[in-house]
């Protein structure tokens, strides 16, 4: 499967995504009111949410003020208000939306393969074409964890762990369908990850290479296999 064709197969709804985003941060009598107008809310969060991305970028979420992101994305202050109420609850948002769409996508993914090598196969292209569709979320929620309170501090250190997890059991599996060596799975699982997210935080490089994300995911994939899978005689 390439690139293209995972963005055909898979969707990622920005509807879905956003209502859900917004509904974490409501109680249910407010949220209510607002999904009636569903176009203007996912209009308006696609709109904030690409002026964050954008202005962290070029200065850093920490520095950004309220009124820099009122300028960039055209609303006034009282209409950003509408959607979360300071700048912490605004980080928390944009760090839920990522690891919700990232890990229901890559559970899917991964369920629908019998084989531990086809589940390993699935975690990795599936990562890598994630991160490549939302490479801007990806990034920005890596390096923005340093800024998070304690508690979605550790919300996000736990989701890193959820997928090296998921990596490490299916190594664990394919060691007990004895189709792959038996390399400690727990370090194994950390330097997938470990490649997974080179991808993402150092796009520039990758890019400056010329190396699509389909080359490099065959060629991890390539490079994995080499060192867990055993011969088939």
């Amino acid at each position: 499967m390439t690139y293209t064709e995972f963005c055909q197969q898979v969707n990622i709804s920005k509807m879905e995504i956003y209502q859900e985003s917004f509904a974490a941060q409501r109680s249910f009598g407010r949220q209510t009111n607002r999904i009636k107008k569903e176009k203007t809310t996912v209009k308006n969060l696609d709109n904030i949410f690409g002026a964050v991305l954008k202005l962290s970028n070029k200065k850093g979420f920490k520095s950004m003020s309220m009124r820099d992101l009122s300028q960039e994305c055209g609303l006034s202050m009282g209409a950003l208000y509408n959607y979360f109420s300071s700048k912490d609850e605004l980080l928390e948002m944009l760090q839920h939306q990522r690891r919700s769409i990232t890990g229901k996508i890559l559970e899917e993914r991964i369920s629908k393969e019998s084989t531990a090598s086809g589940k390993l196969k699935a975690a990795i292209f599936t990562h890598l074409y994630l991160s490549e569709a939302m490479q801007p979320w990806f990034y920005f929620s890596y390096m923005e964890t340093k800024n998070l309170s304690q508690v979605e501090k550790q919300k996000a250190i736990e989701s890193e762990l959820v997928t090296e997890k998921l990596i490490y059991d299916i190594l664990i599996l394919g060691q007990e369908q004895n189709v792959f060596h038996s390399h400690d799975p727990r370090l194994g699982a950390s330097i997938i990850k470990a490649m997974l997210q080179d991808w993402y935080l150092k796009r520039g490089k990758y890019a400056g290479k010329k190396i699509s994300v389909d080359q490099y995911a065959e060629y991890v994939q390539e490079f994995i296999d080499a060192f867990f899978m055993k011969e088939t005689r």
